[in-house]
């Protein structure tokens, strides 16, 4: 996946946004950051904030894709994807999961109540 993939997707989330934090890109929902994209060492990466136990799920599905960021945000379930290695299918379901808890609870209401992005 290309970091254009990535961003193609998350844009593809109901009032999702890009903007930048700490010299980064980053997606919103009404200002709350669900996705990151970040290189590190050459290799680009995306970053989705999970619950713990979505991300352990991931990391121990795909340990090659999913894996905990480093300290703190990651034992909260910021959980950072290898690019190169995940493809379109594998980052859809947890880039909603990861829109689903920023956004307002109103917002994720009425899209249940209407098609999923």
């Amino acid at each position: 996946m290309t970091v254009a993939q990535f961003r193609k997707i998350a844009l593809t989330m109901p009032e999702a946004e890009e903007s930048a934090h700490m010299g980064h890109p980053d997606f919103r929902v009404r200002g709350k950051i669900f996705a990151t994209l970040f290189t590190r060492d050459d290799i680009e990466w995306g970053m989705l904030k999970l619950k713990p136990e979505q991300q352990r799920r991931l990391v121990n599905a795909h340990p090659e894709v999913f894996q905990p960021i480093k300290g703190g945000w990651g034992r909260q379930g910021c959980t950072q994807v290898r690019l190169d290695a995940v493809d379109k299918a594998a980052l859809r379901s947890p880039m909603l999961a990861a829109w689903r808890i920023a956004a307002p609870k109103s917002l994720v209401e009425e899209m249940n109540d209407s098609d999923e992005p």
